[in-house]
């Protein structure tokens, strides 16, 4: 199943580990990066894929003050996004809009419609309620977990509530349940942590999974799937938490991002630190969820890897699906190269 890249290829300037897809962006395939260079301005890149599906266009190109370490496209205005910047020794989050005539202009710029600035610890991420056009964004730094309101009129942006997840536990990452939006899930070093926006509270954990990402399944309910630094891919029940459901084998080396697709049953995508992106088909582990005992140990059944795309020369980071067009996805590699590329070939495997 070993594949090199088909794909189209985007260079950037600079280093980068950051990509989304435009999801507003009802009429194009369109994904947005940003870059990561110590020394240099970096630059976020709003990128077309042509309509014949054979290049990558430049929509937008616009100076970003600090490295870019998170970003976040809006989904319901496809002109704004969110990025978490690291500027010296200090992290920052902000909420970005693009002119509204930058194809016009000579040398376009971002325009800050607020600062996510109620953090005092070291800023993860950004997530944006995964639902419409809502108001609602999660931001999370070691600590703390923060609910905001945005006010892009106004440029404005307000805490809403916010709570400590505690002092023994240092938080990485996050996701917004699609399911119920009163749901996220966090991942600190020793375990995955699911939250109620609600109350602000903890309401249940997977203890000892040392996961790096991870993703809700946006077509079935209760379905998470993990990056995790030993075992590879996990997929979790959220409802009976003491085993997964299934295991994937994962990279050659640290299993990084992982990727539910918007829209095909089963099909994930994967990202390591082996230079490779791994296209799964984790179909099956429905029967598993009322056909074996709590006590049982994992599914270990081999779980068939479609393809692996291997034609990279650094560690992939960034991947993204096409909401649009969700047989297309999205991959950035360490050294700044963006390669989109196609699973319509192995669609027909399911």
């Amino acid at each position: 199943m070993q594949g090199g890249s088909t794909g189209i290829g985007y260079g950037l300037k600079y280093q980068a580990r950051c990509i989304a897809d435009v999801k507003a962006d009802t009429d194009h395939t369109s994904f947005i990066t940003g870059t990561l260079s110590l020394k240099e301005e970096n630059e976020v890149h709003l990128i077309r894929l042509a309509s014949g599906g054979t290049e990558l266009i430049c929509e937008g190109l616009f100076s970003h003050p600090h490295e870019i370490w998170d970003l976040a496209s809006c989904p319901f205005d496809q002109r704004i996004f969110s990025t978490v910047f690291l500027n010296g020794e200090s992290y920052g989050a902000a909420i970005w809009q693009i002119p509204e005539l930058y194809g016009q202009l000579n040398s376009p710029q971002l325009e800050r419609l607020a600062a996510l600035d109620a953090h005092t610890g070291k800023i993860k991420c950004v997530l944006w309620c995964p639902s419409g056009r809502h108001d609602k964004l999660v931001s999370i730094d070691e600590q703390k977990l923060l609910l905001w309101s945005l006010d892009s009129s106004k440029k404005t942006a307000q805490v809403q509530s916010q709570e400590s997840a505690g002092m023994l536990q240092s938080l990485s990452g996050g996701s917004w349940d699609p399911h119920d939006l009163n749901a996220v899930a966090l991942t600190s070093e020793s375990a995955i942590q699911l939250w109620d926006l609600r109350s602000m509270k903890m309401t249940n954990s997977i203890e000892q999974a040392h996961a790096r990402n991870m993703d809700y399944d946006t077509k079935k309910q209760h379905i998470l799937v993990t990056a995790e630094d030993e075992s590879g891919i996990r997929i979790w029940d959220l409802r009976m938490l003491k085993f997964p459901l299934a295991d994937l084998p994962g990279h050659a080396h640290w299993t990084w991002t992982v990727r539910c697709n918007p829209e095909y049953d089963g099909i994930i995508l994967s990202a390591g630190t082996d230079s490779a992106v791994n296209l799964w088909l984790a179909s099956g582990f429905e029967d598993a969820m009322f056909g074996r005992s709590l006590l049982e140990p994992p599914n270990q059944r081999a779980q068939p890897l479609l393809n692996s795309y291997s034609d990279y020369e650094d560690s992939v980071y960034g991947l993204a699906w096409s909401s649009r067009e969700p047989w297309i996805f999205a991959s950035l590699s360490y050294d700044g190269r963006v390669v989109v590329e196609s699973i319509k070939p192995h669609l027909n495997k399911k």
